[in-house]
Parts: C-alpha cells; sequence; structure tokens
C-alpha cells in the first residue's frame, strides 16, 4: 500500500491503515461507539461558543476521499472557544463523511445508532504555531462533530454546499465558495460528549478534543444522494462514486467521554 493510496477501499481502507500509519493502531483513536451507560456527566463543563466571519470561507474541494470546505485561518477570524477547551481555536476546514445508503455512513455510533452522515468542523489551537505544529500537540485540534440524519424537514442549511457539488464532480475540483458562516449548520441544542482522540484518517495524529453535538441535523434523502454523486475519479476516469468515506469505532482502550448533559 503506497504512502499517498489509503483509502476506503478493501486493499486500502481502514483496516490496513496501520501497514503505513502506525499511529492507526494507537490508544486514542477516533471514531468510537459511545455508550450512554458508560458517559460520565460533567458539571463543570462549560457551553461553548463559535464566532464565524462568513467572509473567511473560501473554495469547496474534492479530493476523491471527501467534500471539504476551507476557510482562511491565517489569523483570529473565525474561532470556537468555551466547553472544555482552553483559548480560541481557529476554524480551518469543515468535510464530511458519509455512507452508500441512508442508514448508516456517520463515524461515531451512538448507543449503536448509526446516522446517514457526519460532519466534521476543524479547528486549531493557534498558540503552537501553524497547523502543522498543532497536529503534534494533544491539544492541538477541537473538532465539532455534527450527525446528519434523514428525515421528512430537511433543515436548509446544508443546501449551500449541495448546491456546488455540480461543481465538483470528480476527484482534484475545486470551486469558489464565498461568503458562508457554518453556524447556520449547528443544531439548536448545544449539548455534546466530549473526549480526547484522533482524526479519522491517515495518519491519524491524536491531537484532538472532540465536541460531539448530540441533537443531529436534518437532511433530505435527495440531499444524501446529491453527496453520493461525487467521484472519487478524476474527469477522465469512469465515474466511481464516493461512498462509504467512514472510519469504523476504534477500541476506547479507558478513555471517559463527558457530557455536558444529564
Amino acid at each position: 500500500m503506497a504512502q499517498s493510496v489509503w483509502g476506503y477501499d478493501s486493499d486500502n481502507g481502514p483496516e490496513r491503515w496501520h501497514e503505513n500509519y502506525p499511529l492507526a493502531k494507537g490508544d486514542k483513536q477516533s471514531p468510537i461507539e459511545i455508550n450512554s451507560k458508560d458517559v460520565q456527566h460533567d458539571s463543570s463543563l462549560a457551553a461553548w461558543h463559535a464566532s464565524y466571519d462568513p467572509g473567511a470561507a473560501k473554495t469547496i474541494l474534492n479530493n476523491g476521499r471527501t467534500c471539504r470546505v476551507v476557510f482562511d485561518d491565517t489569523f483570529d477570524r473565525s474561532v470556537l472557544r468555551g466547553g472544555p477547551l482552553t483559548g480560541a481555536y481557529r476554524l480551518r476546514q469543515l468535510h464530511l463523511h458519509w455512507g452508500s445508503s441512508d442508514d448508516h455512513g456517520s463515524e461515531h455510533v451512538i448507543d449503536g445508532v448509526k446516522y446517514a452522515a457526519e460532519l466534521h468542523m476543524v479547528h486549531w489551537n493557534p498558540k503552537h504555531g501553524n497547523f502543522a505544529g498543532a497536529l503534534k500537540q494533544p491539544d492541538g485540534v477541537a473538532v465539532v462533530g455534527i450527525f446528519l440524519k434523514v428525515g421528512n424537514t430537511p433543515k436548509p442549511e446544508m443546501k449551500r454546499i449541495l448546491e456546488e457539488i455540480e461543481n465538483i464532480k470528480t476527484k482534484g475540483k475545486e470551486a469558489p465558495f464565498q461568503h458562508f458562516d457554518p453556524s447556520i449548520l449547528f443544531p439548536k441544542s448545544r449539548d455534546y460528549w466530549t473526549y480526547h482522540g484522533s482524526f479519522t484518517t491517515p495518519p491519524c495524529e491524536e491531537c484532538i478534543t472532540w465536541i460531539l453535538l448530540r441533537e443531529p441535523i436534518e437532511v433530505s434523502s435527495d440531499q444524501m444522494a446529491k453527496l453520493r454523486s461525487l467521484s472519487k475519479n478524476d474527469e477522465n476516469e469512469p465515474v466511481s462514486p464516493l461512498v462509504d468515506n467512514w472510519r469504523p469505532p476504534q477500541p476506547l482502550k479507558g478513555r471517559i467521554v463527558k457530557a455536558s448533559f444529564k
């Protein structure tokens, strides 16, 4: 398995990542399955706050593994603070993981429940100088995870991202994505689980404080189908649908998951 070609197929998928990325077998890997009965309510956990500048949104791209929206993170322009975090973390990008059908696709699993997709908003701690530096520190990165479930009253929030899908159908395609406030993607409830984990893609660095929101947001079946219409191949190659780009839950290995709610 060549370094550059990890993916989600049987020959290069999550079961084999550790061959090139030994961290994938580490003690603080993500995602995990959260079992309510094992979660500790922590009354000292504060509310979290995001203040995002819509002007920080730059581009949307298909990198063959996910659909990603990239933000300007050269200064404290769009930041996340509070909750389990100390200091302000800068928003760098958001991306999605989804399944081949509506009954699976999320990376985290809650009491056996899988959602259709999971949105990750990736923030980094500027006290470490730059993003690469933050990846080497246990408090380097904070990711807000939001579940997407298929329902009959889809929230309009995802629409803007999905409208752009036409322009990034194939791997390597990028389109301008201006003036977007990602905080519209947050559910009403701010309740969250938090634990220390890793990126869910190689090299799987263990630098993430996860803030997983309890309440999912709703999307329509049509919206999910649109996401699945992306191709993981270049435009001159046959279309190969980009689906099932999720990593299965990893062992907890003694970690405690805390909840901001009872």
